[in-house]
């Protein structure tokens, strides 16, 4: 599978991810096909279609940090997406969702900077510099895509898992039932539709 194919399915995935989720009721079932294409629907393909995700909450307000603040890391997010072959949309979305484009955030669960990593996690990542941007991006971009490939090109999913762990995801089965970790995901793909 090319990179520009992967990129097409994540793209088509997410905007028919989010339409369903739009109207806080709807079912998502996801599979990836025998190119590894993710594909996401409202209704199982076969038996073999996993349910990702359903929703009974109505959508989740996303306040837009300033075009200034995001331009100004843009040349960052850029590369780390292209470093990890990402799509740049993609990492630029949970920057906004995680820290709203602050580098100084720190979060209650004790996670810091603009992907908010936690110390662990960030350690893992090779980030001697928590607070530094570039480090803090790359770091965030490489966990990101070692929760893609983890969970098989699921996009969903591995966003859950960079909330609530993949652990969690690993347990429930998918999306976990949490309410902060299923607003997390729309939060996360209203801004990657809205950054493409």
């Amino acid at each position: 599978m090319t990179s520009r194919q992967w990129y097409t399915g994540v793209a088509c995935g997410l905007a028919v991810l989010v339409m369903a989720l739009s109207d806080g009721r709807a079912a998502v079932y996801s599979y990836t096909d025998a190119d590894g294409v993710l594909h996401v629907a409202n209704v199982a393909r076969d038996a073999l279609s996993s349910r990702a995700m359903s929703v009974g909450s109505a959508p989740v307000p996303v306040p837009v940090p300033s075009a200034r603040l995001q331009a100004g890391y843009d040349p960052i997010i850029r590369e780390a997406a292209e470093y990890y072959s990402l799509p740049v949309a993609l990492v630029k979305a949970v920057v906004a969702a995680e820290s709203a484009f602050d580098p100084a955030a720190v979060s209650r669960a004790d996670a810091h900077g603009l992907m908010q990593l936690r110390p662990r996690t960030a350690a893992a990542m090779s980030v001697q510099q928590i607070h530094d941007p570039r480090q803090n991006v790359f770091g965030g971009a490489r966990y990101l895509r070692l929760l893609i490939n983890q969970f098989n090109g699921n996009v969903q999913l591995a966003l859950a898992a960079y909330n609530a762990g993949p652990a969690a995801v690993e347990r429930a089965g998918g999306v976990p039932p949490f309410r902060e970790t299923i607003h997390y995901v729309q939060r996360v793909l209203r801004f990657y539709l809205q950054y493409q």
